[in-house]
């Protein structure tokens, strides 16, 4: 089953209370999704680990519930 956009955004949110999060169906199937997120949280981080914080936060449902997340992420300015 697709996750909504809404669901990605809460399981977001809830890690990461600060964020601003913009989810985007890419492909209008609720299976293809870009996220912008912009978190304090992410502040010092290597990209790599800012984009490890927001899969954590999807809880291991990446490429089941989730199958594609194109993700950016941005420290607050």
């Amino acid at each position: 089953m697709a996750m909504t956009a809404d669901a990605i955004e809460s399981l977001i949110r809830a890690a990461l209370p600060d964020a601003t999060v913009e989810i985007t169906d890419l492909a209008g199937d609720g299976d293809h999704y870009s996220a912008h997120v912009v978190s304090a949280a992410f502040a010092g981080k290597p990209r790599v680990a800012q984009h490890k914080m927001v899969y954590e936060a999807l809880g291991g449902r990446m490429g089941g519930e989730l199958h594609a997340l194109q993700l950016t992420t941005a420290v607050p300015t």
